[in-house]
């Protein structure tokens, strides 16, 4: 059974995510693994297309590909863009040394690009991305939704509703078997930046969307599946936590090659655990405080404008001269705004126009001859 509808904690755990990476972009000797939030959101990412998608193919038999490709273009391209130019025209007009040249960046953002460019630097990460390096995920995301969509109606058309489980859950761990034969720590950002790489993690949340799917109420199977997720949620969250705190993803540690091949496959497993727990048990308490209305509110119209803008946001701030205790107050501060302009001015408008128009149909005329 296709469930449809928006799970406010899973927007909550949005909040949650995006406030992470903020912490570990600003002081990253707070929390060394916070990009383990990434990880997060490519999970959620993930589970929310795909329950969109198969939720459409159970209604209407077919996956309109032109119109989710243009909902996916609205919601993300129009922000994206306009915080690429804001990025450009500062680093023409002012004299910024961190964003110096950061137009060519801006250029590779606007195109979903900066994995590519980053996979294939081998040795320190140039400054050719640098400005705008956290957009590194937004292409990971974008080449997923090219290419998933089809791949999933593929499979929707030619194979039954266990196959496809079957199918998804073998992708899953295609990924993994790449990163144990690429591994070397010269490939630390090939394996970290690639699409190939990556995709298990946005394939998990799939697969748990697919999982789903297939399993209606009352069925004895989604009740074992309900109950474990709520014994496994804070578990779940607890070990994601502890990455965050202690496990130093992007630095050379002797962690690297345990998370560079199966590391990446356990935070998608771990995610998955707790995106099902929201879905599944919405009154559990994990569930209904991540669903606190402001939680839910800002996950859900502004987590992407602050993923958007902090990175070049603290960059500014670094440049203006803002620096020790003031550094991350002042730049949670000028994010929030920024994805409040961003929400209000560019991403609201946009998806407020593209919502399907309902006429009322008009009364019957009866002529009397």
């Amino acid at each position: 059974m296709a469930r449809r509808g928006r799970v406010a904690g899973l927007d909550g755990l949005r909040t949650v995510a995006v406030a992470l990476v903020i912490v570990y972009h600003v002081e990253p000797e707070w929390v060394p693994g916070g990009s383990v939030a990434v990880d997060v959101f490519f999970t959620i990412s993930g589970f929310v297309i795909t329950r969109l998608l198969v939720a459409e193919y159970s209604r209407t038999g077919r996956v309109g590909l032109w119109s989710f490709y243009r909902r996916r273009w609205l919601r993300l391209g129009p922000a994206l863009l306009v915080m690429c130019a804001v990025t450009a025209l500062l680093s023409v007009a002012f004299a910024l040394p961190l964003f110096d040249g950061a137009w060519k960046a801006a250029a590779l953002a606007a195109g979903s690009v900066v994995n590519l460019v980053r996979a294939g630097e081998s040795g320190p990460y140039s400054d050719l991305t640098a400005p705008l390096s956290h957009t590194w995920s937004l292409g990971v995301e974008e080449q997923f939704y090219l290419a998933w969509p089809i791949l999933l109606l593929v499979l929707l058309r030619h194979a039954s509703a266990r196959a496809v489980v079957g199918w998804v859950a073998v992708l899953c761990v295609l990924p993994v078997l790449w990163r144990f034969a690429l591994w070397d720590p010269t490939a630390a950002h090939r394996i970290y930046n690639g699409p190939d790489t990556r995709a298990d993690q946005l394939l998990v949340g799939a697969l748990l969307a697919v999982v789903l799917a297939g399993l209606r109420s009352g069925d004895p199977r989604l009740e074992r599946l309900r109950r474990w997720a709520g014994w496994l949620c804070v578990p779940a969250l607890g070990c994601l936590g502890l990455i965050a705190w202690q496990v130093p993803i992007t630095e050379p540690s002797a962690w690297n090659p345990v998370w560079y091949t199966v590391g990446m496959l356990v935070a998608a497993v771990l995610s998955a655990v707790v995106v099902a727990a929201l879905d599944l048990c919405p009154g559990a308490w994990p569930s209904r405080l991540l669903s606190l209305s402001a939680l839910a509110w800002a996950g859900r119209n502004l987590s992407y404008g602050m993923y958007l803008w902090h990175y070049p946001l603290i960059r500014l701030l670094a440049d203006l001269g803002v620096d020790g205790a003031w550094r991350l107050p002042a730049g949670l501060a000028a994010t929030i705004a920024a994805a409040l302009l961003s929400y209000a001015v560019v991403e609201r408008p946009l998806l407020r126009r593209d919502r399907p128009v309902v006429r009322r149909p008009e009364p019957a005329v009866v002529t009397v001859g």
